[in-house]
């Protein structure tokens, strides 16, 4: 029978962890989902009627990935196969990171390009396996409800819950400015596509490109070249509806500004958790960018000339100095690191989550290595230059290219009921820390929507650089969650326990200057 908790009732895991009685705590697994969207430090949770989910539900976010429902036993434990469990790591990860990751290869050079994906994909899983070994080195009776920012708080206390809820807000801020940025360039070629479908008009940009069915454009060769959307009408059609089609469908002008009364209101939902049923989306939009780059790589054939620190007029050197840029983007890339625990914990056969999330990840990688490497070598040189490769690669293809046009439309849409998710999470982890409710009025959560909204459009229109912002937002969330906290942690749980040797301090103050370095070369490169 469900138990029932009035809106004002509190339960407090933290302070009353020794008395809660079996019902309760299977109470508190029903609203599993409500916890992972509050701040996740503060297990104080006011638990309103319209929030509860059904029975036995888990929701689990990645900032630049998808929202995924994964099934929970009563007594914590999954019932996940080790497959379910690695296609769930693998889902939740992936996202449109994967869009710049040619450009990351391009800036970092091919070879070392190649060789950054590993190295970066092996040092964020030993992070990650630090992180879900860190609170089993917690010497408590009940954890079972904890995720990372919680053993944060324990050894950290509240440094360790305001930090982690400032670089999860940094990560959620980040990937919601991406997601707007990217959201405008969809609608935008979308648009475009289907105007000039509707009214039979042919257009060639004004942008240097490749000729043939298959064609590949050069966006930045032409960016400092009027009119804004670079285009002239070649056949029949009213130019002068057109040209006032133009006017009012401009990339950065005014179409960020049209996304605001899609979503701006969808953001003041109480619990958008309707739009968690389209994950699915996110796994048809992986695969058939897989597919796309598949298609295109096959007919523009491979393009690759070795310059191992030259550069000439098609190709980039092997290795090149801006490889940080690249590195910045693998750091959100393979960040799962905030809901891990949850994620392994409905695995199950305990036992195998070092390799289930060993091969999770060995996936994700391959699947950056292939779509980074095939766009990459893929690209028409000559004509084109490598450094025409676009920080969204879909730029790299005209709008009225078929197999780009549908991959912009399922994205837009995947982003369209992501959106709202991460605006929720954001809201709930800020706003409760702060005032103490996830929803204290129409107004603060009307401020809050129209903070983030406006930061969103005014990327959108003067710095739409969604490789430049995954860098530094990734870079500075990752310095917290996937390179300082799990490597203090660790240390200190050694000290504590008189197994602290110097290889392992080493190593591991080691790790945290690299997430440093990592973090200071993104503002200097």
């Amino acid at each position: 029978r469900p138990f029932h908790v009035e809106p004002t009732n509190i339960v407090s895991v933290n302070d009353d962890m020794q008395r809660v009685t079996d019902e309760a705590s299977a109470m508190n697994k029903r609203i599993h989902y409500y916890s992972r969207l509050t701040s996740p430090t503060d297990r104080a949770l006011i638990a309103p009627d319209h929030v509860l989910p059904a029975p036995d539900e888990i929701y689990v976010y990645s900032p630049l990935g998808t929202a995924f429902r994964v099934d929970s036993c009563t007594d914590g434990y999954g019932k996940n196969s080790s497959i379910v469990t690695i296609f769930v790591i693998w889902n939740t990860m992936m996202g449109t990171s994967i869009l710049s990751i040619p450009w990351g290869i391009k800036q970092a050079g091919f070879t070392s390009g190649i060789i950054l994906i590993l190295l970066m994909g092996i040092l964020t899983l030993y992070c990650c396996y630090r992180v879900v070994k860190s609170r089993k080195m917690i010497p408590l009776t009940d954890t079972s409800n904890w995720e990372f920012p919680d053993v944060c708080k324990y050894y950290f206390g509240s440094f360790g819950q305001w930090s982690s809820l400032l670089f999860s807000m940094v990560s959620l801020v980040g990937a919601m400015v991406v997601y707007w940025v990217l959201m405008s360039n969809f609608l935008f070629n979308t648009g475009k596509f289907i105007y000039n479908y509707v009214h039979n008009i042919n257009v060639t940009d004004i942008v240097p490109g490749t000729n043939g069915s298959n064609k590949v454009i050069c966006p930045s060769a032409a960016s400092d070249r009027p009119p804004q959307n670079r285009s002239t009408v070649f056949s029949s059609g009213n130019s002068t509806g057109f040209e006032l089609f133009e006017e009012w469908w401009d990339k950065s002008q005014t179409v960020p500004f049209y996304l605001i009364a899609i979503l701006l209101p969808l953001l003041n939902l109480k619990s958008p958790s309707f739009f968690a049923k389209f994950n699915v989306l996110g796994t048809i939009s992986v695969v058939y960018l897989v597919l796309l780059v598949t298609v295109k790589a096959a007919h523009l054939g491979i393009h690759l000339e070795y310059n191992w620190f030259t550069e000439n007029e098609f190709f980039v050197p092997e290795f090149r100095i801006l490889f940080p840029q690249l590195t910045g983007i693998l750091t959100l890339a393979f960040f799962i690191h905030n809901c891990v625990i949850t994620l392994l914990q409905n695995n199950k056969n305990q036992e195998n989550n070092v390799r289930d999330l060993s091969i999770a990840y060995l996936l994700v990688g391959l699947t950056y290595l292939y779509v980074g490497v095939i766009i990459f070598a893929s690209f028409p040189s000559p004509p084109l230059s490598k450094e025409c490769i676009e920080q969204n690669f879909l730029d790299n293809f005209p709008s009225d290219d078929i197999m780009s046009f549908i991959a912009r439309i399922f994205l837009l849409f995947q982003m369209m009921t992501v959106y709202p998710l991460l605006g929720y999470l954001a809201r709930v982890q800020l706003l409760r820390q702060v005032f103490g409710n996830a929803y204290p009025s129409v107004f603060h959560v009307f401020v809050l929507n129209i903070a983030i909204v406006g930061a969103g459009v005014a990327m959108a229109r003067f710095y739409p650089n969604i490789g430049g912002i995954i860098r530094y937002s990734g870079a500075t969330c990752g310095l917290a969650f996937v390179f300082v906290y799990p490597s203090l942690i660790y240390v200190i749980s050694l000290h504590r326990a008189g197994q602290l040797t110097w290889p392992a301090l080493i190593i591991h103050i080691f790790i945290i200057l690299l997430g440093l370095a990592n973090l200071i070369a993104q503002f200097l490169l």
